[in-house]
């Protein structure tokens, strides 16, 4: 049951609608009907849809009309039939800067915002029976679909887009208000305010798909209209500072802009040539992850004291390993956050800056000029930097610089792509880097992978099965003080039962002995033993503690560390 239900049965208990002994009889009924207790509650003839609604109204502050009336034609004509269909709403009246809408859920604030952002105007609301909302729809909007899905512009606006006074088509409006504008603006800041990391639009043969990468899972949107593929790919191009003559070849460029309601949104734009077209990948820079501590970015606080341990180190390298969108940049930024210090140089070198550190300087590699990786690094030593921060050791040449500035003084932050802690050690040597420099310059080495929370808002308690506690190999005697969580699905996550994500660690701290062993080429496999006896836990220990914890669930632990047989 959502939480929002058991809000609702507790308004009709305080309204004398209906007794407690019949919020339990509805509770009960809804887990075998399928249905909500709301719902079991009209159904059963306990209370009218009227009453619930009136109710319902009158605690969010909002007028209940049970009838539409008329409604003028400049209202109707002041929301697209897009928006109408998709959050099911109806203009009432406007005034200069307000509108009065009908909605039929009065706790759906999500839509009131997007509307106000979208519309430009502060978004008054009417609570009104759905089907008469989806009955003035039809009536005013001639569409017999109304409650349906559509895509996110509606036809009217799709045919004087495409065409001119002239008869000439429009590929490239320039106009605050033109509609491919307002189109690719919606599907940005639609992405940024659901927290998507990114946006993939991808040409398909008889449709222009939408997804949103919302917690590191692909999210099907509504798609754009596939005869506006052209325009919206290459006014999306315009904003990046890309050629949109070019369509043969990749292009990367970069959007900055302010949305209506003064946040800043920067992406990365990559674009791809397709047997269909131009795919492009939009990936959204949150800029809250830039002060991230280091409890936000997952750490236990017996993590967080070793953590704190190394980044007060003087000298050394500490490596952040793990796959491509595993949250490894971000870890590096939280880093560099906790150690920018007045008295300390910080100097980073990244292909390419993604975000901008206050305090810290920050190199981009430009490869075409000859500004690699070990050409910034030989320049940055001359800066004379207490710290140096390395977006990723490539080849023989940037790991010996990076050894060579640990060994003289520097403290190096950087990562490199294996599936675990120790593999790094035997990836350095692989590059050719000489044992004897491993051992001696590197301190530590961290893994991670990145696991989806549990929403806060519908999460709640469950029993796990038999399945689930023979995967994590739990002993039943840790089960006591466990706190197994699940989310229901709620409107904050999507129906998900997750939102955010968070990292799990195995931190590998080099002692004398792993030395000796990395100087004497020893097997991964006793390198990994020797630092278990140590007291590192794995990827999965990490996972497991997390999900003891109630903060994720099994399935996020299992699915994240399939290689791990620890």
């Amino acid at each position: 049951m959502l939480p929002r239900d058991e809000y609702i049965l507790e308004l009709l208990i305080n309204n004398g609608l209906i007794e407690p002994t019949d919020a339990e009889y509805a509770k009960e009924s809804a887990l075998t009907n399928n249905h909500s207790p709301v719902d079991e509650l009209i159904k059963q003839g306990m209370v009218t849809a009227l009453e619930v609604l009136e109710t319902t109204a009158n605690d969010a502050g909002y007028p209940l009309l049970e009838k539409i009336e008329d409604i003028d034609e400049d209202v109707v004509n002041m929301v697209p039939p897009g928006l109408v269909l998709r959050y099911n709403i109806v203009p009432l009246q406007m005034d200069e800067d307000s509108l009065r809408i009908a909605i039929s859920n009065p706790y759906d604030f999500e839509t009131v915002d997007t509307l106000t952002n979208m519309l430009h105007r502060n978004i008054e609301c009417t609570v009104v029976p759905k089907s008469e909302i989806e009955g003035a729809i039809k009536r005013y909007y001639n569409t017999g679909n109304a409650g349906g899905t559509t895509t996110v512009i509606e036809d009217n606006l799709i045919a004087g887009l495409l065409t001119s006074d002239d008869g000439e088509t429009k590929n490239h409006a320039e106009g605050g208000d033109a509609p491919i504008i307002r189109l690719v603006y919606q599907i940005i800041y639609e992405a940024h305010r659901l927290k998507a990391s990114d946006i993939h639009l991808e040409p398909m043969e008889k449709r222009l798909r939408l997804r949103y990468r919302i917690d590191g899972v692909l999210q099907a949107m509504s798609d754009p209209p596939k005869k506006l593929q052209s325009s919206i790919l290459a006014r999306i191009k315009i904003m990046a500072n890309m050629s949109i003559a070019e369509k043969r070849l990749p292009q990367d460029g970069r959007i900055q802009f302010r949305a209506s309601d003064k946040t800043s949104i920067d992406l990365r734009v990559s674009t791809v040539p397709t047997g269909q077209g131009e795919s492009i990948v939009m990936r959204i820079l949150d800029k809250s992850s830039l002060s991230l501590g280091l409890p936000e970015l997952g750490f236990f606080s017996d993590d967080q004291v070793v953590m704190e341990r190394l980044l007060g180190l003087p000298d050394g390298i500490f490596l952040v390993t793990g796959p491509t969108g595993s949250g490894k940049t971000t870890t590096l930024y939280g880093c560099l956050n906790y150690v920018n210090k007045p008295d300390r140089k910080i100097i980073t070198v990244e292909d390419p800056v993604e975000y901008q550190l206050a305090g810290i300087n920050q190199v981009p590699v430009n490869e075409d000029v000859g500004m690699t990786f070990a050409a910034a690094l030989r320049a940055m030593l001359r800066q004379a930097p207490n710290i140096i921060m390395i977006g990723e050791v490539r080849d023989l040449e940037t790991a010996t610089i990076a050894i060579n500035a640990s060994l003289t003084g520097h403290l190096v932050f950087s990562t490199l792509h294996t599936n675990d802690a120790p593999s790094a050690v035997t990836r350095l040597v692989d590059l050719g880097v000489k044992p004897f420099l491993v051992a001696s310059s590197v301190r530590a080495i961290m893994a991670q992978r990145l696991l989806r929370r549990i929403c806060s808002q519908c999460g709640q308690p469950y029993e796990p099965t038999e399945s689930e506690i023979r995967a994590l190999n739990l002993d039943y005697s840790a089960l006591a003080d466990a706190t197994f969580r699940k989310g229901a699905g709620c409107e904050r996550c999507r129906d998900t039962g997750f939102k955010g994500r968070m990292g799990m660690f195995e931190i590998l701290v080099l002692d004398d002995e792993i030395r000796r062993m990395v100087n004497e080429k020893m097997s991964l496999s006793a390198i990994r033993q020797r630092a278990r006896d140590l007291g590192m836990r794995t990827l999965r220990e990490d996972g497991i503690r997390k999900v003891l914890a109630g903060v994720t669930t099994p399935d996020e632990v299992i699915t994240s560390t399939m290689g791990d047989k620890d």
